[in-house]
């Protein structure tokens, strides 16, 4: 069962690892669908299937999902893997849970929901940890390799490879992800499963259930002779080998305890409903069961941050306000609003929703989705926003509402995208090049899809952009291409909420039926 597990666990962390540095499009895009089985994406996106699946899967056979499809539970297998071949006589003793700080963080991280202060959860989510991580140090790593293979087959005139261009999105974000790689690296190669039983808050909530579930590990009276071996290879240090007891909100169902026993004493069975025996339940002062106590707390808790998600209101901002951004020309500028993937509906909305796992920053074609700082305040650090340094959004892209495992972005159509109005193009005339040095450009008008920024005369044979906010959709194509620097002479504006542009028809051609060359 240990091998069949490790089997399927290298297999899920594969694929959900290579999807993230995957830009060549060599896996399926229906890979994506891998990221909405993971708990904290399924309950921001009310999935009502996969979050239904995972508590029956957790019901009947225990921690499944930490053991073999939370990427970050397998990170940490392998950092125990690595601490094993440096010290071959490793052993993780028994420990007490502490179950006071696990429920602490879980009432912590569902109170600072409900208030609106996301970044708790963002960071202690392990999925979105894990997405950071691949995002920021696992995919520079693997296009660094990818080039050095390239450059190496273009001197042997063998071009199936391509350079990619790196550079640091986000220095906040690596900083983050490097300290919750070395944090969690270093908990799991000294203490196993320690992050997993004491920090996640998917864990604890998990840990809960499993203590019901069907089938469990038992250690058998008659064969055991507590030589504590099982306890020594528990990476969730949860089998007490004095007692033979296990505490099963901890037992992660690794099966590392029943391979290493010589005795055959453990074995993984159907064991009914008995989380514990009669006499270790502990009542409290008034003889009521605590543990159903906390599960109700829990239940509450969780129940209100649902609400707050679906109740949570619009935006404060009305959508007349951005024109008050356009009234005032002001060199050098600075953007009041940042802008919002196709589909994230209105700032608000993809504030709560998002866990900041950065999957459609890794994934975006154009690179357009770059984390932020504070540009939505603390509460949003991290989480995505347009930027038109080194991209600009394609006319026809819709991939980031198709793979948002929390539905923080809604899946559009193409049709969709070309109308949607995500934010407003800005001029500022005393930028551009035409009045500055008198020469003509063009470059913005030729890149915007909508045709809202054309060219008009201006002086002699000068001409100028002129704006027509109507048919603008906020792709950024004109303020990518806008060769002034530092402060450019076009810029998009974020709309806090998003509109319809008024997007013209394409008028359909007439066919010609050509008898020759046609020249």
């Amino acid at each position: 069962m240990k091998k069949v597990r490790i089997v399927i666990s290298l297999i899920l962390f594969s694929l959900i690892t290579f999807y993230f540095l995957d830009f060549a499009d060599l896996l399926p895009q229906q890979l994506h669908g891998l990221m909405r089985w993971q708990f904290m994406s399924a309950l921001l996106a009310m999935n009502m299937v996969v979050l239904i699946s995972l508590v029956v899967i957790t019901l009947l056979f225990g921690r499944i999902y930490c053991s073999s499809l939370c990427p970050m539970g397998i990170l940490q297998d392998m950092a125990d893997w690595l601490a094993k071949r440096f010290h071959r006589k490793k052993k993780y003793p028994h420990l007490k849970e502490q179950r006071i700080l696990r429920w602490s963080i879980v009432a912590l991280v569902v109170l600072a929901f409900i208030g609106g202060f996301h970044l708790i959860l963002n960071l202690l989510d392990p999925y979105s940890a894990y997405g950071r991580i691949a995002t920021n140090i696992f995919k520079p790593v693997y296009l660094a390799i990818n080039n050095l293979v390239a450059a190496v087959g273009n001197h042997f005139n063998n071009y199936r490879f391509y350079e990619m261009d790196i550079f640091i999105a986000s220095i906040s974000s690596l900083v983050t992800a490097v300290f919750t790689l070395l944090i969690i690296g270093f908990l799991s190669y000294k203490y196993g499963r320690l992050y997993c039983n004491t920090i996640c808050p998917v864990g604890t909530v998990l840990g809960f259930l499993a203590k019901f579930s069907l089938f469990k590990i038992k250690i058998g009276s008659e064969g055991c002779n507590s030589c504590g071996l099982c306890e020594m290879r528990c990476k969730a240090s949860c089998i007490d080998a004095k007692t033979k007891e296990i505490d099963y909100s901890r037992c992660v169902t690794c099966f590392n305890c029943v391979e290493v026993c010589k005795r055959n004493a453990l074995s993984y069975q159907f064991s009914g409903w008995s989380p514990k025996k009669p006499d270790t339940i502990e009542p409290d002062s008034n003889g009521y069961d605590a543990t159903k106590r906390k599960f109700l707390s829990a239940s509450i808790l969780l129940g209100l941050a649902t609400l707050q998600k679906v109740f949570a209101g619009k935006d404060k901002d009305s959508a007349n306000k951005i024109n008050e951004i356009y009234t005032s020309h002001n060199v050098p500028f600075k953007k009041m609003h940042p802008i919002t993937p196709p589909g994230s509906v209105n700032v608000n909305r993809f504030n709560n929703s998002c866990t900041a796992c950065q999957l459609c920053v890794s994934k975006c074609p154009s690179q357009v989705l770059q984390p932020t700082f504070t540009e939505y305040g603390i509460i949003g650090m991290m989480q995505p926003a347009m930027s038109f340094k080194h991209g600009y959004c394609n006319y026809h892209c819709t991939l980031c509402s198709e793979i948002c495992p929390t539905k923080a972005i809604v899946e559009i159509s193409e049709k969709e995208k070309k109308t949607l109005q995500i934010g407003l193009v800005h001029f500022v005339k005393e930028n551009c090049v035409v009045v500055t040095d008198g020469n003509n450009c063009g470059a913005c008008s030729e890149h915007c899809p909508t045709q809202a920024v054309s060219m008009q005369p201006y002086k002699g044979n000068l001409n100028i952009p002129t704006i027509n906010h109507e048919l603008c959709v906020g792709c950024g194509g004109c303020e990518y291409i806008c060769p002034v620097r530092p402060f450019r002479a076009i810029y998009v504006e974020g709309n806090p909420v998003h509109l319809q542009a008024k997007v013209t028809e394409e008028k359909e051609g007439k066919k010609v039926k050509v008898e020759d060359f046609g020249f």
